[in-house]
């Protein structure tokens, strides 16, 4: 079974390098929104969020990503959650990329407090969260400058 990333990024700078490389891993690619729209303008492969839940993006984006589905193929144990994993379709996830929305930055610009309020990342947190509880099995990126040091890191470990 191949392995899957999550990608949900606010800043796009270096995604689609960085998911084409992933994709050379043997990864395959689940992507929610703008990111998923890049990534197949770039001619990758990319199942949508929205396939994975069978639930559409929600409140103008606003729901993209908060998803049993999701959070339980983030979450679950392999030894101890193999009846849900099967039962309920989970799509064991092994890697979440998230950048939050760039909240700090709105604010600290002439921007109006509904724009502010926009830019306050919920679901970019929850994944990040998940992926933080159950580090052991689920790895983590957060920065576009670590994209480099993660395929550098699958080239050598695998």
């Amino acid at each position: 079974m191949p392995q899957k990333a999550l990608l949900s990024v606010s800043d796009k700078t270096g995604i689609v390098e960085f998911a084409k490389g992933l994709r050379e891993y043997g990864f395959e690619i689940i992507s929610s929104g703008g990111t998923a729209s890049v990534l197949k303008e770039s001619g990758l492969e990319v199942t949508e969020v929205s396939e994975v839940t069978n639930f559409p993006e929600i409140l103008d984006g606003r729901v993209k990503t908060l998803h049993p589905k999701i959070h339980g193929g983030i979450l679950y144990q392999k030894a101890k959650h193999e009846e849900d994993i099967e039962e309920h379709a989970l799509p064991q996830l092994d890697l979440v990329v998230v950048n939050l929305y760039p909240f700090e930055n709105v604010i600290q610009e002439d921007h109006d407090l509904e724009e502010a309020i926009e830019n306050i990342d919920i679901g970019g947190v929850a994944l990040l969260r998940a992926a933080a509880k159950n580090h052991e099995r689920v790895g983590v990126v957060t920065d576009k400058e670590d994209y480099d040091v993660v395929l550098k890191e699958l080239e050598t470990n695998g």
